[in-house]
């Protein structure tokens, strides 16, 4: 190890020593400089000047000394340190220093000199006059070395990261400089990314499709796997830092997720001492609470914090559809108010230890709750042949509740830059109430029975993997990985009727029922990188993944078939110049049903619109196909992509008629359809000056879908439907004096196509301004949403035995006023690098049944 560590001090002294020489005063090449002159970050910084001799020394002194943090006193290892002759100007020796921060310089003939000791990420250090006497050491002892607060990020240098970055594999939103989240959700955030829609109810697409996997710190949550919405409200937007969408993952991605993956970053510090932040907010639909800590000592971090939410909110339904049942068209007209509380919170404990100089752990427990109820008042009119034949009303109080455990144990060895092994490991575990209770109601207004349904759900998950990247020279990269996890979802349900007074009993017409459900998964991949020096980048692999399942329910055990699939992935880019990339990508994806999709409780909370799982669905299997352009001109960021989609065996969402309850729709899950997607992205971010910043763009793709659907003698038919889907967002930003800001956001999502039907678009805007003060210590916000009115939605579902249409009315206008304080000594370092547990490969079910 002590010869490999030799080895890449000699390469980095031979590649690092004339970008460091090239910066010493009077050195050939002058400073050197990122971008092309007009203040664009380039793609790839030029080559430093290489015009210079370095003369061979030969005396017989020697000069010594350690390179360390000024702030931590530890090593700063592979330091460069140049020897310049003070007459000349010209460098005569040079050499890295070691793991331990030393360094020596031998031969030294008699002079003056100077010495320049520089490393990526600190001040340059330069000390001299040196005089050397024949024959005599100088050891110069220790030199701190001060950090520099302008940070290399992966294709930028500038002291203050932009609002929206643009990824060798992703696009990067930068929710902390978002004025108008704090107070929010993570639904509220996701909505002004770039390619992401999210509807009224937290149900997030990526380029119109809703088959995506979310990850939470590169992490899955057992919550998230249950129901993407639910996990979005549970997440406080004032904790998230940002937003990564990867629309074409490689290899070592889990294989699932057809649209992509999103993976929300949390912030975590990357501070030494003691800290404390607190974010909170106030406003007419909802108010926030946040308290972070941290204490980092050495080798030794920890964090501490809670971030809980609790909002409220109106809504105001109407439903119309005619159905086609025993020869009878029955037509129901409906009206709710409904009252929707909610109550969420989201706390972590972790920690990361330094073993020694190359490996480190971390561990980590997050624990989730959620809180939510929604209280409907139905109105029901029922009309036979357009002659009203009964009324009802129904009060109905529904819970869905829920609390999940993460804990996290993952363990990183690095034998040199690029090489490393890591093993992660992930407990999770939900657990899931979706309860209600309802009061029926005589039409004078009197209770005349009771109902409840009880229906709880337990989701955990095991996983075990390990992953090696190994570097082949100085242009290839080999990565490989293996993976198991082992998921167990659990369900019970009853019904349970009573009289006015009395007790509860069991519902002798509507059985209870249970799902055991046992999903195992082994995975191993391969994955190539290799550039070539005109600029072409290809990334190559496959994922080979094996799944076994095993179900039964209170009748018999249910039948899925184990399957394999082998996953291939390409992706392509082209440097075209320093500020202009194309790229090309391929992958295929698998997309498993999740929780709330496999789940068979016949939801009847509203008994005209029934939602019910389908514990025997297979995966769906998707192949992706994309080209984008991103290029830099003036002050101007634009990425033009176009894409295609093809999924197969689809899982879908169908409707048909009840065969017990007259006039009521059941909604279920099927694997009938096939969905082609073709469209564009176009996004742009501008400069207009140095403190302001415009950016926006938009979606625009050709939907089309086909499945089955039962017609008017029970059989079942093809149905397809297909049309155009646009939407789009545009965004400011304005830096003021005096620490002032403003921020104004609109985003529009156009109607979307449904395989018996559509959905409506819908809009959201927002205001805010925010005042910081004590040296951006604190901060004072004021944010409005939606304050000319509420939204309002249209859902239309079509099929030779039934039409309805359905009308959501969303009263959300919200005014916040938000603090936030941070106190605590504090000096940066460098954030340990860590690998942890991704699982991708659960479908989310939309809203919970």
């Amino acid at each position: 190890m002590k010869k490999n560590g030799y080895l890449l001090s000699l390469l980095l002294l031979v590649v690092a020593a004339p970008l460091a020489l090239a910066q010493f005063p009077g050195g050939p090449g002058g400073p050197p400089r990122s971008g092309d002159g007009n203040g664009r970050p380039s793609r790839a910084a030029d080559p430093a000047p290489t015009n210079f001799e370095m003369t061979t020394p030969k005396g017989n002194s020697k000069i010594t000394g350690y390179v360390v943090d000024s702030s931590l006193t530890q090593a700063v290892e592979y330091a460069t340190i140049a020897l310049v002759d003070l007459a000349t100007s010209k460098p005569i020796d040079g050499t890295v220093a070691d793991e331990k921060g030393k360094f020596s310089l031998t031969r030294v003939p008699e002079g003056t000199y100077r010495l320049l000791i520089t490393f990526i990420g600190y001040h340059d250090k330069v000390l001299g006059p040196i005089k050397i006497e024949k024959g005599k050491d100088l050891d110069v002892g220790v030199v701190k070395l001060s950090v520099n607060e302008i940070q290399l990020e992966a294709v930028t240098v500038t002291g203050e990261k932009p609002l929206i970055e643009e990824k060798v594999d992703r696009l990067v939103y930068n929710a902390e400089k978002d004025m108008t989240s704090q107070g929010g959700d993570a639904a509220d955030i996701l909505r002004k990314v770039p390619m992401l829609s999210v509807d009224l109810d937290g149900n997030v697409s990526l380029r119109g499709t809703s088959n995506v996997r979310v990850l939470i710190n590169n992490k899955p949550s057992t919550i998230v796997a249950s129901s993407i919405a639910d996990a979005l409200r549970m997440i406080p937007a004032d904790l998230i830092k940002s937003v990564e969408v990867i629309t074409s993952p490689s290899a070592k991605y889990d294989a699932e997720g057809s649209g992509g993956i999103i993976n929300i970053i949390t912030k975590k510090s990357t501070l030494q001492g003691l800290t404390l932040s607190l974010d909170t907010g106030v406003g007419l639909r909802g108010s926030n609470l946040g308290l972070n800590g941290s204490y980092r000592k050495g080798k030794l971090g920890i964090t501490l914090g809670g971030n809980g939410r609790a909002f409220y909110n109106k809504a105001f339904v109407t439903l119309d559809q005619t159905t086609l049942q025993e020869g009878t068209s029955v037509l129901t007209r409906q009206t709710a108010d409904a009252f929707d509380n909610g109550l969420f919170g989201r706390y972590n404990l972790g920690f990361d230890y330094d073993l020694g100089k190359n490996q480190s752990i971390t561990a980590g427990v997050n624990f989730g709750k959620r809180n939510f109820s929604r209280d409907q008042d139905f109105t029901t009119n029922i009309f036979r042949n357009n002659v009203l034949s009964g009324t009802s009303y129904r009060n109905v109080d529904s819970r869905d509740l829920s609390n999940s455990v993460d804990f996290n144990l993952d363990y990183l060895r690095t034998y040199k830059p690029g090489q490393e092994w890591s093993v992660s490991t992930l407990y999770s575990v939900s657990n899931l109430t979706n309860n209600f209770d309802a009061d029926i109601l005589s039409e004078g207004g009197s209770l005349s029975s009771r109902q409840r349904n009880i229906n709880g759900n337990l989701n955990q998950e095991v996983t075990l993997q390990t992953d090696y990247v190994h570097p082949i020279g100085k242009r290839q990269q080999l990565e490989v990985g293996v993976k198991g996890i082992f998921r167990q979802v659990n369900s019970d349900f009853e019904y349970q009727t009573a009289g006015p007074t009395g007790l509860f009993a069991s519902d002798v017409t509507n059985p209870s029922g249970f799902l055991n459900y046992s999903q195992n998964i082994g995975a191993g991949y391969l994955s190539y990188t290799y550039a070539t020096a005109n600029k072409y980048t290809f990334k190559l692999g496959s994922r080979y993944e094996y799944t076994s399942i095993s179900a039964y329910d209170q009748n018999a055990d249910i039948a899925i078939p184990a399957y394999a699939n082998l996953v291939p992935s390409l992706n392509i880019s082209k440097s075209l110049s320093q500020s202009s990339t194309i790229k090309l990508a391929y992958n295929k994806r698998i997309q498993r049903p999740g929780l709330q999709q496999l789940n068979p409780n016949f939801n009847a909370a509203n008994t005209q619109n029934i939602n019910i799982g389908n514990p025997s669905l297979r995966p769906e299997l998707t192949d992706n196909l994309e080209l984008s352009l991103s290029t830099n001109f003036k002050k101007t960021y634009l990425n033009v992509s176009l894409f295609g989609r093809q999924t197969n065996n689809g899982i879908t969402r169908i409707a048909m008629p009840s065969d017990t309850l007259l006039g009521a729709i059941v909604t279920t899950w099927e694997n009938i359809g096939q969905e082609q997607a073709v469209g564009a992205n176009v996004f742009g971010n501008v400069y207009l000056t140095s403190k302001w910043t415009l950016n926006g763009g938009v979606d625009i793709f050709y939907n089309y879908l086909e499945g089955l659907q039962q017609d008017l003698s029970g059989l079942s038919v093809p149905v397809s439907n297909a049309g155009w889907v646009v939407g789009g967002r545009l965004q400011s930003q304005l830096q003021l004096p005096n620490g002032w800001g403003i921020q104004a956001f609109g985003g529009y999502r156009g109607n979307r196509v449904q395989l018996q039907g559509s959905q409506s678009g819908m809009g959201m805007y927002s205001l805010g301004f925010r005042k910081e003060f004590n040296n951006k210590k604190g901060s004072l916000g004021l944010a409005a949403e939606n304050f000319f009115g509420g939204m309002k939605m249209q859902s239309t579902l079509t099929s030779p035995l039934f039409t309805q249409v359905s009308v959501n009315n969303i009263y959300n206008q919200n005014i916040k006023a938000t603090f936030s304080y941070k106190i605590g000594k504090m000096s940066f370092v460098e954030k340990k690098r860590t690998k942890s547990v991704r699982n991708d490969d659960v479908k989310s079910g939309g809203e919970a049944n």
